[in-house]
């Protein structure tokens, strides 16, 4: 069989396709589709291929975009991606996840809907929204949203989410009720005597590592942690990383101890990387060590913001990694992380990138 390797991009002008075949030398671009809406997150369903893209704004409202052509042709659903007339206009879907036949969405104003029959309607995961926390919720610096979206792939009940600012929650019982999972986590902009809430830290990504044993990483406003426990306790694994703040985590797909990061060089420094010269963090020991790979990519006059959603890997061997910046250039690695080549440029702002790999 022929495979082939789709990179899906989310834009603040539309959804993209990025095609190749395992080798991963040249690259087709497709798009932009979805009318132009601002899409934050574009998925694959490995079993069926159909692709889904999430987003919107106050304009357009929000929902949720599928294809079922490889991206070629898209139609727009999410019947009752609505909350209740008491509660606040839902303005924007930020994050997508297929589970146990599920489709799940994260939103703006913070909160999670699930689909059972793919996308073509929705309902409300009260649950989270009836935490008592909730009225405690900030909005970070892109507004209060659910962004990360991390699903047991074995147990459908088992569900992480990550939400600025109120931090990780997790539920055991499919969204019926949920648990704050921030203990160990710092939140710097809190009094000193304040610094580990139980909830109330400003999650920018969170990542479940390959394996049986369920071990989480997270990249925070402030720091950089590893759970070995499914979030009941953190540890920090920041340490020889030229900055404690950045967005995007990115895990390998087979190895547990290898996580990829983007520092950028602080919260109020610019947001971009450190120096301007651009480099991807890898960690082959869960992030008790790190390296930087910098090879192909610039190194002066590098100004990237890299997303929380805009880094990725893929599933071959070896294994491909890929980021895209807010000036619209995408970069990739066919070697886990040794060599880099631009594959797109010129783009709309990138809000995130996804992999698929399919076999033809």
């Amino acid at each position: 069989m022929t495979e082939r390797v789709l990179v899906l991009i989310g834009t603040n002008k539309g959804a993209f396709v990025l095609e190749s075949d395992r080798n991963r030398a040249d690259w087709k671009l497709r798009g932009p589709y979805c009318d132009h809406w601002v899409i934050h997150h574009v998925i694959a369903d490995p079993a069926s291929g159909t692709l889904y893209a999430g987003g919107g704004n106050g304009w357009t409202g929000a929902g949720v975009w599928r294809s079922d052509d490889l991206g070629h042709n898209w139609r727009l659903s999410g019947e009752g991606l609505a909350y209740d007339e008491d509660e606040p206009k839902l303005t924007s879907v930020w994050s997508l996840a297929k589970s146990n036949g599920q489709l799940l969405a994260g939103v703006e104003p913070a909160g999670l809907f699930e689909s059972r029959d793919g996308g073509e309607s929705f309902t409300h995961v009260e649950g989270l929204r009836a935490h008592p926390s909730r009225p405690e919720w900030q909005s970070g610096g892109g507004g209060m949203i659910l962004h990360s979206l991390v699903a047991d792939p074995r147990d459908g009940d088992e569900i992480w989410v990550g939400i600025s600012v109120a931090g990780v929650f997790h539920s055991a019982d499919g969204g019926g009720t949920w648990a704050p999972r921030n203990r160990g986590t710092r939140a710097d902009y809190n009094p000193e005597d304040q610094r580990y809430p139980e909830y109330g830290q400003c999650v920018h990504s969170l990542v479940r590592a390959a394996g049986d044993k369920v071990r989480l990483y997270q990249q925070n406003h402030c720091g950089m942690y590893r759970s070995d426990d499914g979030g009941i306790e953190w540890q920090s694994i920041e340490d020889g990383l030229p900055s404690s703040f950045g967005f995007p985590a990115a895990a390998h797909p087979r190895d547990p101890d290898t996580l990829y990061l983007v520092p950028l060089n602080g919260d109020s420094a610019g947001r971009y990387m450190p120096e301007g010269r651009a480099a991807v963090w890898r960690s082959r020991d869960g992030g008790r060590s790190w390296a930087d790979l910098r090879n192909g990519l610039p190194q002066e006059n590098a100004f990237l913001c890299i997303l929380r959603q805009a880094l990725t890997t893929d599933s071959l061997d070896p294994v491909g990694v890929y980021f895209g910046s807010n000036s619209g250039s995408l970069f990739a690695s066919r070697d886990e992380g040794e060599n880099w080549t631009m594959i797109a440029q010129h783009l709309p702002i990138i809000f995130s990138l996804e992999t698929v790999v399919l076999d033809t």
